[in-house]
């Protein structure tokens, strides 16, 4: 059993088909269903059942495949130090972002890492819920954070690179856009509110600011993303309010500053033993304006 054969099985239960893993990892059909089903009588159980849909991870599947997701993520990162060492940075960084984090100075700073390293690759998990988070975590996989809180149990070293300010985001033409000076909470108090997935921080976020100031706005739609929610805004279902960096371009006249002001603080979490790729990247990030 190597870790070649835990990569198939990991391509097959991502597919969830022989045909398209096979085409992916640049095998024949065949030879893929007799890789899979070598390794199946080397673990000595059913990895997948096997129907008219494609291929679903069995009980036992599910178990095998959870760890060996951290064998061959252990693989990279070995390959990825001994490349690291002659100078090279290579392999793969796996990084989790809340909601905003992601739009601007992260595209950035990876920009600027990627020019001066071409071989590097970036996989970015985009407000994980926190069982996702959990299960990264616990998995080792994870070689970075970028959030606004620290999530609990977290063993990473913290290192606060500066503060994210929100805004109020209105539709088209509304009235309170001819306003110079910033708006208060409770100038949006009867507007009908876009809002985000409920396992987001970001919406945790608005939660506790509307509760906290006593206020109860009904709400007319949730977005996953902020750009759609904006997208939402513009066009009159409601309004919102988003990290000032994640608004998209061409729509910054549709906000408006707070007051009081409102910010949460911009925190990476990085190993306690980084690699060079994660020092390269920190030290890029403490170069972006937050």
């Amino acid at each position: 059993m190597n870790v070649r054969q835990y990569e198939y099985a990991l391509t097959v239960a991502e597919e969830g088909s022989i045909t398209v893993a096979a085409e992916r990892l640049g095998l024949t059909q065949p030879s893929l269903s007799q890789q899979i089903g070598a390794l199946e009588k080397q673990v000595g159980v059913r990895l997948f059942t096997r129907t008219r849909q494609g291929m679903t991870p069995t009980v036992a599947g599910r178990a095998f495949l959870a760890e060996a997701e951290i064998a061959t993520t252990a693989s990279r990162r070995a390959f990825t130090a001994a490349r690291a060492a002659d100078g090279d940075l290579t392999g793969e960084m796996i990084i989790a972002v809340h909601m905003g984090l992601g739009t601007r100075q992260l595209p950035r700073a990876l920009g600027e890492l990627r020019r001066r390293h071409p071989h590097l690759q970036v996989t970015i998990h985009e407000e994980p819920d926190p069982a996702d988070m959990e299960r990264l975590a616990r998995q080792g996989t994870l070689d970075m954070l970028l959030v606004h809180d620290v999530p609990p149990g977290c063993t990473f070293d913290i290192h606060t690179l500066g503060t994210e300010s929100y805004v109020a985001v209105l539709p088209q033409d509304h009235p309170l856009l001819r306003r110079h000076e910033p708006l208060l909470l409770e100038d949006l108090a009867a507007e009908g509110w876009v809002r985000f997935k409920r396992t987001s921080k970001l919406d945790e976020y608005l939660a506790g600011l509307l509760s906290g100031h006593g206020l109860a706005p009904a709400t007319v739609g949730r977005a996953s993303q902020i750009s759609t929610a904006v997208r939402l805004v513009s066009e009159g279902l409601g309004v919102t309010i988003a990290p000032s960096s994640a608004i998209p371009d061409g729509f910054e006249r549709l906000t408006r500053p707070l007051h009081p002001a409102l910010s949460a603080p911009v925190i990476a979490g990085v190993r306690r033993t980084p690699g060079r790729a994660e020092s390269a990247l920190l030290d890029q990030l403490n170069r972006q304006h937050w």
